[in-house]
């Protein structure tokens, strides 16, 4: 279980290559999915459009939501775009940006599986094989409209002997692959123009507004993989403190038989948060007031803390001594 874990998390880091991945690999589910689907045309008139329209956008539509559902970046966005504003301003480019990214990644195994099925005919046939004129083939014109209704709704049937032999029923089935087919290479030649346009017009564009906005929305992803790993560590911390202070009379028992007990100086890092309600507080304060991109104060209270320390050798008279003859040496 830990295993299987540790392969999700890790498919759920922010590295672009690894989504990439993911979008390939559903891509490829899609195109095995289909081919091992047994696809049965209820060669019905009135259910004939719906089971082949629903077979052909129904599984696209499912594989859009597993790809908006593995891309980490779509929970991140969601909480980038609904959280107060706070200390620090919402960036609407970014949004942006993450939601086209987002968007382009679930859209390529639903592209497949469409053009997959299309190139492939059978859900076109089954869904417009009643739609067809009944005069444009000489087996339907000498019979009545309900009957060439029938005809053609069993066209995609190959049970029937009389309809598999039919040269109206393969000359139907031909002329909608036909269609199919020109459906599905002019919608792949249309993505494949798509996709060179928007590579090669890319440089058109600013460049520096490109990179700001790229380099932010990675930055909100990583800040919340960082939060929540932080989180994770304070709550282990705290709620291993918790137990020890409930089984202080088998503190010493624990320690013999725990492995991962804090270290010196971990202790610390619970110093102002003691229980639960500023446990909730602080939370509540970094959603709301989420503090600013600055790192200025952070890096002045570390120098000033480096020139207030005391020097290496004031802790004691020995120290004073040795660098003493350190210094003479």
């Amino acid at each position: 279980m830990d295993r299987f874990r540790m392969i999700f998390q890790y498919f759920q880091s922010n590295s672009e290559s690894v989504m990439n991945g993911i979008c390939g690999l559903l891509a490829l589910a899609s195109i095995k999915i289909y081919t091992c689907f047994d696809f049965s045309c209820p060669c019905l008139h009135r259910y004939n459009m719906a089971y082949g329209l629903g077979i052909l956008f129904v599984p696209p539509v499912a594989f859009f939501l597993c790809g908006l559902i593995l891309n980490r970046q779509s929970l991140v966005m969601l909480d980038e775009w609904r959280r107060p504003q706070g200390r620090r301003r919402k960036d609407p480019a970014v949004i942006r940006y993450m939601c086209s990214s987002i968007m382009q990644r679930a859209m390529v195994a639903p592209a497949v599986w469409i053009v997959v099925a299309l190139l492939d005919g059978k859900c076109l046939i089954c869904a417009f094989s009643s739609s067809v004129d009944p005069e444009k083939f000489p087996g339907f014109t000498n019979s009545t409209a309900e009957q060439a209704q029938e005809l053609l709704a069993k066209v995609p049937c190959k049970e029937d002997e009389l309809e598999e032999s039919s040269t109206s029923r393969r000359a139907v089935s031909r002329y909608l692959r036909c269609w199919s087919q020109a459906l599905g290479w002019s919608i792949l030649l249309m993505l494949i123009i798509a996709a060179f346009l928007a590579r090669w017009l890319r440089p058109c564009f600013n460049q520096a507004a490109l990179l700001q906005t790229r380099h932010w929305s990675n930055y909100i992803d990583i800040e919340q993989k960082i939060f929540e790993e932080t989180c994770c560590d304070h709550s282990r911390l705290f709620a291993h403190k918790c137990i020890l202070h409930f089984f202080e009379s088998m503190r010493e028992e624990i320690r013999q038989h725990s492995f991962d007990l804090p270290k010196e100086g971990e202790e610390d890092l619970l110093r102002g948060i003691t229980h639960q309600d500023q446990v909730n507080k602080l939370l509540k304060t970094w959603y709301y007031e989420k503090p600013p991109l600055d790192v200025s104060q952070a890096t002045q209270r570390h120098h000033l803390g480096r020139e207030r320390s005391p020097p290496p050798w004031t802790g004691s008279p020995h120290a004073q001594s040795k660098f003493s003859q350190h210094t003479n040496v």
